[in-house]
């Protein structure tokens, strides 16, 4: 199929903070949204004026909001960021942070594995790291998983695998990993994903693991917001590029 996506059609498709991006352009930081989240935005928001200022491009691709970060979500995150590599004839190896929060945790771990140009860095708020067991831990997931993988020519299991960080840990990319959880989270349980999944990758990569306290799914303080961010932005301006 032809890429569909253009410069011109950018924003129905993905979040943009380009066009109030300090140039030159020093970095792409992409963030990856939680189940269900299908909101398209027509404003820039505090983050996208934050990144920009730094000169970072800051993305938020409109993926279908079930998508667990099967094939076609990963296709259609490089179709965007090559859009915009194209369009501002930026050097093919700029420096691209993953990120997101929940399933958009997930989706950034899963996408440094994939992604046509790997990130240099990942941060993931309350990450669903081992998918199979995620397919038990809520009434509300089965369908969702379902829909992400159902048409993977393997069994369902090893389709859910080949998107679960746990399950793709040996294939993780030498990069820096921030993660964070909350210890009160009640939908994606601490124990069984980001501590379970921090164990084995800090066997052979460097990763930085905040246990947040009496918080819930993704409910970062606002101290641990500011440095989730300040980790996307520092990985970009500490390569001086």
């Amino acid at each position: 199929m032809n890429n569909i996506i253009t410069y011109e059609s950018l924003r129905n498709f993905a979040y943009s903070n380009d066009k109030i991006c300090r140039m030159p352009v020093k970095g792409i930081a992409v963030e990856f949204k939680g189940l269900g989240l299908s909101f398209m935005y027509c404003e820039d928001m505090a983050e996208g004026k934050m990144f920009a200022e730094k000169g970072i491009i800051y993305i938020i691709p409109y993926n279908n909001p079930w998508a667990w970060m099967n094939r076609q979500a990963v296709n259609f995150t490089d179709e965007i960021i090559d859009v915009l590599i194209r369009h501002y004839k930026l050097h093919d190896d700029i420096p691209i942070v993953a990120s997101g929060s929940s399933m958009g945790g997930l989706s950034a771990l899963v996408y440094a594995v994939y992604a046509n140009r790997t990130p240099i860095a990942c941060a993931a708020n309350c990450p669903v790291c081992d998918l199979p067991f995620h397919y038990t831990e809520r009434p509300d997931l089965p369908r969702t998983l379902y829909s992400a993988f159902y048409s993977y020519n393997m069994t369902f299991d090893e389709a859910l695998e080949t998107a679960s960080p746990v399950h793709l840990a040996d294939k993780m990319p030498p990069i820096k990993y921030y993660i964070f959880h909350c210890e009160c989270d009640s939908s994606v349980d601490k124990k069984m994903h980001s501590d379970v999944f921090v164990d084995i990758l800090r066997k052979k990569h460097t990763v930085i693991y905040h246990s947040v306290p009496d918080r819930d799914h993704c409910d970062l303080p606002a101290d641990m917001e500011a440095l989730y961010l300040n980790y996307i932005s520092d990985s970009i301006e500490g390569t001086g590029k």
